[in-house]
This record gives C-alpha cells, sequence and structure tokens, in this order.
C-alpha cells in the first residue's frame, strides 16, 4: 500500500492543537484575527442583492470558505467592472479578496475554522438540543398539569352538583332556594310520624322488658318521645310539654339575609347598585297659617245622665256577676295558651325534643341488637331465661330471633330516614342562619374553584401552546447549524488532504453524531 492511500485520521475535539503542532497554524493566530473579522463586518455592509449571499450571511459564523463562496457570486454580479488585465475594479470585490488574502496568511482560516467546528459540536448543537428538550419536558408537565385542572374542575362541579341534589335546589340563588326548602319540612316529619307507628310493638315490648326485669314501671316511662309521638303524632311543644294543644301558634320568622345572592345575580348581569336613586319628601299636607296642628276642639267627656224613672239620679250597682255580664274568662293555669318561640316549633322540629327522640331511637335500636346477640348466642348468657319466661308476659315469652330482627329493621329504617343528610341540612337551615350563610358560601366556593380551574387550563394551555411554537423554532435552527457544521468538517478535510497530496482526511469524534 503507498502511502498517499492511507487515511489520515483527526480526532474532531484535537484538531486545533494537531494543527498547530504539525505547524500548519501559529499559536497567536486568535491575535491576528481580529483585524479580519472587522474587514468582513465592513464589507457586510456593502453587499449586493442576492439569493446566495443572503443564504451564506444567515445562520451561522462567516468564515473563510464563506468569503470564497461570496467571491465567486460577485464575479457574477461585478462582471462590469472587469478590466483587461482580467481584475476587478469593484471595491466590493477588493475588499473580500483582501479578506481571503489575510485569511490565507499562515492558515489562519484553517485555526478558525477548526475552532469553529469544535465549538459547534461541543457547545452550539448541544445548547440547541438542551434547549429543545426542557421545552419539551415544559411541555409535558404543562400537559400534566392542566388534565390535573380539567380534574379538579370536575370534582369541584361534581361536588357542587351532588350536594345541590341532595338538597333538591338548582344552585341559581342558592339562599333563597335553600329557605324555600324548608317548607318540605312538615310533610317530612308527618312522613317520619306515620313510620313512627310501625315501631308501636318495639316500644311495647322495650316497655314489658324494662318492667319485668326491675318488676316495677320505670319512672317516666320508657322512651316518652317515641311514644308520644306514636300517640299524638308531631304536635307542638307547648303541647307535649303542658298536655294541651295552644290556643294559638306564633312561629319565629326566618332571619336569613339574601345580599349575597343579589350580589352575584347582579355580578351576572354585570349590574352594579351605586344607589342613586331619587329621595322621597314626606308629604306633611298644608298646616294652617300658624303653623299649628288642629286636633280639633277639646271638650269634657259626657257620661250621660243616669237618672230613675222618676227623674231622680242613681248610683250604679257594681255588683253583677259574670255570667250576667256575658263577659267570658279564661281559665286559670295555660288553658287556651299562645305558643311562642321554641314551644310554637314541633316535637321533631325543635332541636332540644328531636335530639330526645332520636337518642330514644338509638335506645331501642342498641336493646334490640343485645336481645338479637342474646338469642343467637349461648342461652347461659340470655338475661331471660326459660325459667323466668314462665312469668313474663306474653309479648316477651312469644319473642323470636326473626320477630326481634324485623323488630330491629323497623327501628333503623326510621332512624335512617331521621337522620337522612337533606333532612339534617334543612333542620339547621331553618334553626341556624348562620348554617344557610355557611353552605351557600360552601357551595359558591365550589363554584369559584372550578371557575378557577377553567381560567388555569386557558392559561396552561396558552402556555403550552408559546411552548410548543418555540421549539418548532428551534428545530430549523439545529438542523441548519447541524447542516453547516458537516459542510464545514467536509470543507476542513478537503483543505487538509490537498497539504498531504490528496490523501484521504477523516475527522473523527461527535462530528459524526450530529444528527
Amino acid at each position: 500500500m503507498q502511502e498517499q492511500d492511507i487515511p489520515i485520521d483527526i480526532n474532531s475535539g484535537k484538531l486545533l492543537e494537531w494543527l498547530i503542532n504539525r505547524r500548519h497554524c501559529t499559536r497567536d493566530w486568535q491575535a491576528n484575527i481580529i483585524a479580519i473579522r472587522e474587514k468582513i463586518n465592513n464589507a457586510i455592509q456593502d453587499m449586493p442583492v442576492h439569493e446566495g449571499i443572503a443564504q451564506l450571511l444567515s445562520g451561522t459564523y462567516i468564515n473563510y470558505f464563506h468569503c470564497k463562496k461570496i467571491i465567486e457570486i460577485l464575479k457574477e454580479t461585478e462582471v462590469d467592472s472587469k478590466n483587461l488585465f482580467g481584475r476587478y475594479g469593484s471595491k466590493r470585490m477588493k475588499d473580500w479578496q483582501e479578506i481571503v488574502r489575510l485569511y490565507e496568511k499562515d492558515n489562519m482560516y484553517l485555526a478558525e475554522a477548526a475552532q469553529m467546528l469544535m465549538r459547534n459540536i461541543n457547545f452550539e448543537v448541544p445548547s440547541f438540543k438542551k434547549q429543545i428538550q426542557k421545552l419539551e419536558q415544559t411541555q409535558n408537565d404543562l400537559e400534566k398539569k392542566e388534565a390535573e385542572y380539567k380534574k379538579s374542575e370536575n370534582i369541584a362541579r361534581t361536588e357542587f352538583s351532588t350536594l345541590c341534589k341532595q338538597l333538591g335546589i338548582p344552585g341559581q340563588k342558592i339562599k333563597k332556594e335553600l329557605v324555600e326548602r324548608v317548607s318540605e319540612l312538615p310533610e317530612i316529619y308527618n312522613r317520619l310520624v306515620e313510620k313512627a307507628k310501625s315501631i308501636d310493638n318495639v316500644v311495647e315490648f322495650y316497655s314489658s322488658f324494662v318492667e319485668f326485669t326491675l318488676g316495677r314501671q320505670h319512672d317516666g316511662g320508657c322512651v316518652p318521645m317515641v311514644k308520644y309521638v306514636i300517640d299524638k303524632g308531631n304536635t307542638t311543644t307547648y303541647e307535649w310539654t303542658y298536655g294541651e294543644a295552644p290556643l294559638s301558634v306564633v312561629e319565629t320568622a326566618l332571619n336569613v339575609n339574601f345580599d349575597d345572592d343579589e350580589e352575584e345575580e347582579a355580578k351576572e348581569h354585570g349590574e352594579i347598585d351605586f344607589g342613586n336613586e331619587p329621595k322621597e319628601e314626606i308629604d306633611f299636607g298644608q298646616l294652617d297659617g300658624e303653623g299649628e296642628i288642629d286636633f280639633g276642639a277639646r271638650g269634657d267627656i259626657d257620661w250621660g245622665n243616669i237618672e230613675s224613672a222618676d227623674g231622680t239620679a242613681e248610683e250604679i250597682d257594681f255588683n253583677i256577676s259574670l255570667e250576667e255580664s256575658g263577659i267570658v274568662v279564661e281559665a286559670a293555669g295555660l288553658d287556651g295558651g299562645i305558643a311562642t318561640g321554641t314551644e310554637a316549633l314541633t316535637v321533631l322540629d325543635n332541636p332540644s325534643t328531636r335530639n330526645d327522640f332520636i337518642d330514644q331511637l338509638l335506645e331501642l335500636e342498641s336493646f334490640l341488637k343485645l336481645r338479637l346477640y342474646e338469642f343467637q348466642g349461648d342461652n347461659r348468657n340470655n338475661v331471660l331465661s326459660m325459667s323466668q319466661m314462665q312469668q313474663a308476659s306474653p309479648i316477651l315469652q312469644l319473642a323470636t330471633p326473626d320477630s326481634t330482627k324485623s323488630m330491629l329493621d323497623h327501628v333503623q329504617v326510621l332512624i335512617t330516614e331521621v337522620l337522612d343528610s337533606r333532612v339534617q341540612h334543612l333542620h339547621n337551615i331553618k334553626h341556624s342562619p348562620r348554617y344557610v350563610d355557611l353552605l351557600a358560601a360552601s357551595l359558591r366556593q365550589k363554584l369559584k374553584m372550578a371557575e378557577k380551574m377553567v381560567s388555569l387550563q386557558k392559561l396552561t394551555s396558552q402556555r403550552r401552546e408559546d411552548i410548543i411554537n418555540q421549539a418548532l423554532a428551534l428545530q430549523p435552527m439545529l438542523k441548519m447549524v447541524i447542516r453547516r457544521t458537516k459542510e464545514l468538517q467536509t470543507e476542513i478535510e478537503q483543505d487538509i488532504s490537498k497539504k498531504y497530496k490528496n490523501r484521504i482526511v477523516h475527522l473523527t469524534g461527535g462530528v459524526n453524531n450530529l444528527q
């Protein structure tokens, strides 16, 4: 194999060092290159309009090989300035020819090209790739954030819809709708009374058990509130307390501030109340000339003349019985009184008596669970043994696990309906204006959260679009830098090859991995 057939392999990362060590370039080349760069900057200011020149001057750093291509283009554009001796009189041509001549001195162009190649491989291309990779990562993060915001929006709207459905309101004017639903309570309480009548046998069973266990009736009775509701229904607290119905009932009106609903409605319609309404003046009528009010003529009360048949005055007899006078006096005590305040509330509506009713239902439930456990367990643990059963009342003797389970089911159904979340909400709404405010604020907060999530989704989506556009804008620049770098590599290989009798030159390293 001849020497010219042996290729020359040069590591692209050590190209500049290789050129200096073999004395193709001097170590002080950078000091001399500054003057050349200044001349290039001046020459660029005066260039003809040409597509090829525009492409050369765009995108990357201008080097020696670009300058030679510019001279070739100027040979076409400046052909008119060529004289008989083949020289060009154009200043443009002279400037670029001078630049090329300075470049070729001590092979400065080769040192600069080597440095450009190394910079592109080690810095420029990795920098573009890193920027694009970072933008793509940011895009993925924004997509995840947008999905999270959408999920949070759906959760907030679902919670709002669920609570509105539970309360039975559309969710437009929240406070007004909540207060309107309070009118459903009487019907709900009537249904509870009908359900309570189905556990009459449970109350009897419990009372008999307590009486048999104690050997006497329980002081105050067992579950008196439950028994009262079964017997009397959902009467007023007044009747429960005093044992008789009131003559009249004066219920306390709900004191709920609806300003929040009006403000929300005004925001939706874009209306603002500035309070600039004309003031109405009070009409006092016409006063007399002296400015005094005429109350009419003053006079004494005429009691009339009480006279006897013979014309003589008689004395009044005050000793007349109430029966003869026709006046009816109410009975002493509380007969026919007026129910006001908490006494005007029904026993299932009054928080105090309602709690008693719930507590006593839970008491019945616990009792039946224990009895069912005793039935299903060891007979030795049964409170009422077979020998004792003979002395018990028939309702206790005839009790079976099935009958006890049936009674327990009825009690639990009633407890479930009494403690239903909607009933609880309506009860709290009626008795606590503060609760109405909190409930309405909670619902509005969910709507505001949903609206906030929608706004964040829009912002995130817009930012994601901007990131995508930035990444797309960098892609052509990266491709152009890679293409120019590969062109520069080829030009350097060809130039070095000329210096070694056209031997094949390979620049190895990162340059071959550019994509």
